[in-house]
């Protein structure tokens, strides 16, 4: 941006001079012997120099807007990336609590019951469980680490604690989110693109007219007379050159034109793409929380008498793992809510 307003100020300049320094071998004798310096100015025909700068002007807005493209993704790619170690977090202090409790099991169930293979089988599948959760927490530690490096590298600075509370709204309407996409980013760019298009048209019509060019010259002979030279001359724009190159940004201009509409299109697709995950998200998160676990929970009030006196470990550490794949999923669902509401934000232009 800061080099195209270089380009602003020099687009409206005049060309440069051309200045000729000339001499012959003729004999200082003859009056056509003489040495002579001549000055010559090329005067662009009016309103090439303003077209000019309007070409430069709607370059501008297209750097400007391509800029403020980037910010949006990088937004996007931020809060994609916070949502995600928000997720992890969640899903390992969760693994630490259902271990936790699993121990907690263990030790109950041993110390209520007699040892028997039967009994001695289950707190080895409760262990067996165990050591699964920790497989699953070693793995989430690695990846909250390499989720932690990427979100530095986004922000360019290091980043070792991201404070965040994510929650799952009410639904939003589709009409109202789907009138902020007049805002996308990539439309605008195509729009100023194509504003630029014409004013490129619009500054090679004026190349059709001829320029003019002021002569000054001054002339110096040995033994006659010195004299001065005026002169006017015209370009003769006669071979059609102007017209292909105008011809070439007219095609460009439709070009730009057809990918408009196709990124109209390509837009509303990942909107309805976004809007259906938000919408997903949402139903799942309140099956889970509304029915689902509800119904696990009357389970584990059943099976809590039944534990400490010596029943079936089996079926209480089933139902634990149901529990925690319920819970996961039900995390998995406010992140992915949210991060398909950051994606229609995104296509909203939203820069914060």
């Amino acid at each position: 941006i800061l080099a195209n307003k270089q380009n602003i100020n020099a687009s409206d300049q005049l060309s440069n001079p051309e200045l000729l320094i000339i001499t012959n071998t003729i004999d200082a004798k003859e009056p056509m012997r003489q040495d002579s310096i001549t000055f010559n100015q090329k005067l662009p025909y009016f309103g090439k120099r303003d077209a000019a700068r309007q070409v430069a002007l709607a370059q501008e807005g297209v750097l400007s807007e391509d800029l403020h493209g980037a910010k949006v993704k990088l937004v996007y790619a931020i809060r994609a990336q916070a949502y995600k170690i928000w997720k992890m977090q969640r899903v390992y202090q969760i693994i630490c609590d259902y271990e936790d409790l699993t121990r907690q099991n263990i030790a109950l169930y041993e110390s209520y019951t007699m040892t028997s293979d039967n009994q001695h089988m289950g707190i080895m599948s409760a262990e067996l469980a165990l050591s699964d959760l920790r497989i699953q927490k070693s793995l989430l530690l690695s990846q909250i680490a390499s989720a932690y490096a990427r979100l530095s590298y986004l922000s360019a600075q290091e980043v070792s604690d991201l404070q965040i509370d994510l929650k799952m709204d009410e639904m939003p309407g589709m009409s109202g989110m789907q009138k902020a996409l007049e805002n996308n980013p990539d439309l605008t760019l195509k729009n100023v693109e194509i504003n630029r298009e014409d004013a490129r048209v619009q500054s090679l019509q004026k190349e059709a007219y001829p320029d003019v060019s002021l002569v000054a010259g001054y002339s110096h002979r040995e033994n006659f007379d010195d004299f001065a030279t005026f002169g006017v001359g015209v370009t003769l724009p006669i071979y059609g050159t102007e017209g292909y190159r105008q011809e070439e940004v007219r095609r460009l201009k439709l070009s730009k034109e057809a990918l408009r509409e196709d990124t109209k299109s390509a837009v509303s697709a990942e909107f309805q793409n976004a809007y259906a995950q938000m919408k997903s998200g949402y139903e799942t998160y309140h099956i889970i929380n509304d029915q689902a676990l509800p119904q696990v929970e009357h389970m584990f009030e059943l099976i809590n008498s039944s534990i400490s006196a010596g029943g079936d470990l089996f079926k209480y550490i089933d139902i634990l793992v149901q529990k925690l794949k319920l819970e996961q999923k039900s995390i998995e669902a406010v992140a992915g809510y949210n991060q398909a509401k950051a994606k229609i934000q995104a296509l909203s232009g939203e820069t914060r």
